[in-house]
């Protein structure tokens, strides 16, 4: 007998208390094994429309409800007595008259409950706008694997309604609906063939999964709520299989799945090429962390050709130590010591000390300029601030000073550490692997994207880089293909959002333009852009003072873990370090532990988790805060004061909106936005005023 487990059992399962969890899983190993022992309390559902629904006995009052037949069982759902029964008096398993997939599907009697929302009128009512889908045809919407049942309703329902109904729908009629509704074409789902198995349908393996042995299903009963971290929807294992002839990039909005399409490709690549070298790499050593833990719990422990996780900044220092011996790097404090030293010897008073650092670390450092020639050439890619001859010679006397200095004390800057391993990897001392898939490859560097192109920028599936235009929160913009690297006609964009519900996917989307453009001219919409549940809105409060804040962020945890969710599927996020005692205060004030997350720092279970907003990257939760979000806070007011050319105002206000549009986008169910008046202008954008 085919044993399978649904993802609506796997959600069901997480909303339980931690004992009756354990109980089910207990069950559910059991029925594995024997699914026909007398000790398996099997009951006829008689109200049920599917005559193959049956109940199972976990404890006095938690039920199983299992769909089986002569050769599968399906565990479906559980919930206590009266609640797993009404699910599955109002659900039957059924093949897709079209597209022969596999589908758990809600009787439409439900749409009765429906709420349709009331409008007043007034003496000159607008003309009634047309529902969205009104003149899509029922045989399209068929197609797109929507219930026949529910095609009616579907063509009938405004805006509002749609939102709603789509939470009744299979998933990939769902995403369909939604992405025809904002003006999308999204593609075809597979049809099957009349004598396939409808389990076997890609869009039936989204929320059926077939359990080989009892290992199998304790990996998949281990992590019921993030079971999603790691699945592909159906629509991206072409682009994860497909072979490219250059280097690759998809992009997509919070929560598209970019990050499981960078797992899955590095999986992929080293399955499909057992003697090759692959390596998972991003801009920080949290998010590796996070990469290799999601690796693991797709290709299990021990796969065959295991890949490298690391940061890239990992790998570029263990290269350099195989080949040079162990560097010596400043750190950031020593370095601007050292340039305060070199401007005094230069002489150089007109320019600012921010100024002088990001002079060196975007422009010189980065791009390893060793001369005057090089940079008084140089055309500042990425820099607004406009500087003539005679003001670049002064600063180049800093710069000058400064590269003797660190040089005379043996001081190897990182840029310097890529540029020497870089050269190794061109001459062909290093070969450091034969793929490379990049995450969040928005904030990498100039000198990586140099030491990339060494490695694999010309061969075939050498490159795959994943990242958001909108969530560049590091890194100055810079041409890829004046380094080598053109991604065009090998690009993609990601509309379908299943990590963050529609609501806080809207308000977050405010915070940036609908088009956005790299430095080469590639593209990437949010337009069409469609989540695949809903939620509540975000809320935002302006509050009187930080003691009104805390008392409300306060009530915000009570209330989220009155409704079952735990302190550790929680975080509060804030700009910078002067504002994490707000938050702390906050989890105090709400009677919870909390811990202050930082590169070596993981969630904690039973606690809230605290960070500063660039530190958010990589992480998710159910619930999460953004507070002090104050005037002068975000934008900081020490970044906008530093600016010595109003040109270069743009860029701190467009990092820092990635910034809060990062953090935002951190949360799956419940956005809370606080701040004491007067509050940020962004939040403005963000409440759509």
């Amino acid at each position: 007998m085919t044993f399978r487990i649904a993802d609506t059992f796997t959600s069901s399962l997480a909303k339980l208390e931690a004992d009756e969890q354990k109980a089910v899983k207990t069950t559910a190993f059991d029925l594995q094994m024997n699914p026909a022992s007398p000790g398996m309390q099997f009951h006829k559902l008689e109200r049920a429309k599917d005559k193959n629904f049956w109940s199972v006995r976990v404890s006095r009052d938690i039920r199983l409800i299992v769909h089986r037949t002569d050769g599968n069982l399906l565990l479906c759902y559980v919930d206590h007595h009266d609640a797993a029964y009404r699910w599955a008096e109002r659900r039957r398993l059924e093949r897709h008259p079209q597209t022969g997939a596999a589908q758990l599907v809600e009787i439409r009697e439900t749409v009765r409950e429906i709420e349709i929302p009331k409008y007043v009128e007034t003496e000159q009512p607008a003309p009634p706008k047309s529902p969205p889908l009104a003149g899509v045809p029922a045989e399209r919407l068929l197609a797109y694997g929507v219930p026949e049942e529910w095609i009616a309703d579907i063509q009938a329902a405004d805006d509002d309604a749609l939102l709603t109904l789509a939470d009744h729908l299979p998933a990939e009629a769902a995403e369909a609906v939604l992405e025809l509704a904002t003006g999308g074409s999204p593609p075809l789902p597979v049809h099957a063939a009349d004598e396939s198995d409808p389990f076997t349908h890609p869009d039936a393996q989204r929320r059926f999964r077939v359990m080989e042995d009892a290992e199998e299903l304790a990996r998949a009963l281990a992590f019921p709520w993030d079971r999603w971290t790691v699945f592909l929807h159906p629509t991206q294992r072409e682009t994860v299989s497909r072979t490219y002839s250059g280097p690759a990039r998809v992009m997509g909005s919070a929560g598209t799945g970019k990050t499981v399409v960078a797992i899955h490709r590095a999986a992929h690549l080293a399955a499909s090429r057992p003697d090759a070298k692959v390596l998972l790499t991003t801009f920080s050593l949290t998010l590796a962390r996070h990469l290799r833990d999601k690796l693991g719990r797709l290709v299990g422990p021990e796969p065959k050709n295991p890949v490298a996780v690391r940061a890239i900044d990992e790998v570029g220092l263990e290269l350099y130590e195989q080949r040079f011996g162990k560097p010596q790097i400043p750190t950031a404090s020593m370095l601007r010591t050292l340039l305060a030293a070199a401007q005094k010897a230069a002489g150089a008073e007109r320019f600012s000390p921010r100024f002088l650092e990001a002079e060196w670390l975007d422009i010189v450092d980065a791009w390893q300029l060793a001369d005057w020639d090089a940079y008084r050439t140089v055309p500042r890619l990425g820099r607004k601030t406009r500087l003539g001859e005679k003001q670049r010679a002064e600063a180049w006397g800093v710069f000058e000073h400064l590269r003797a200095d660190l040089a005379e004390r043996g001081f190897v800057t990182i840029p310097q550490v890529f540029a020497a391993v870089t050269e190794e990897v061109a001459a062909g001392r290093l070969r450091p692997a034969d793929h490379v898939v990049i995450d969040e490859a928005q904030d990498i560097t100039v000198p990586h994207l140099r030491f990339l192109a060494a490695v694999a920028g010309e061969t075939e599936d050498g490159l795959f880089f994943a990242g958001d235009l909108g969530q560049r929160i590091f890194q100055t913009p810079f041409s890829w293909t004046a380094l080598g690297v053109s991604v065009r006609g090998r690009s993609q964009v990601l509309r379908i959002n299943y990590r963050t519900s529609h609501q806080i996917r809207r308000y977050a989307d405010r915070l940036l333009p609908p088009e956005m453009a790299d430095v080469d001219g590639n593209t990437q919409s949010r337009t069409g852009t469609v989540s695949a549940f809903n939620g509540p809105d975000p809320v935002v409060i302006e509050c009187e003072s930080t003691k009104a804040e805390t008392e409300r962020i306060a009530e915000w945890i009570t209330a989220r873990r009155d409704e079952g969710i735990e302190p550790h599927e929680l975080a509060i996020f804030v700009r910078s370090d002067e504002q994490v005692t707000r938050a702390s205060h906050a989890a105090q004030h709400a009677d919870v532990e909390s811990v202050r997350l930082d590169a070596s720092t993981q969630p904690r279970e039973g606690a809230v988790s605290i960070a500063t907003m660039h530190l958010a990257k990589g992480l998710e939760f159910r619930g999460v805060a953004v507070i002090a979000c104050d005037d002068e806070v975000i934008p900081l007011q020490s970044r906008i004061e530093s600016v010595t050319d109003p040109s270069d105002l743009e860029e701190v206000y467009n990092t820092e909106r990635h910034l809060l549009y990062v953090a935002c986008t951190r949360a799956r169910d419940h956005l809370l936005v606080t701040g004491v008046e007067p509050m940020s202008e962004f939040l403005d954008d963000l409440r759509g005023e």
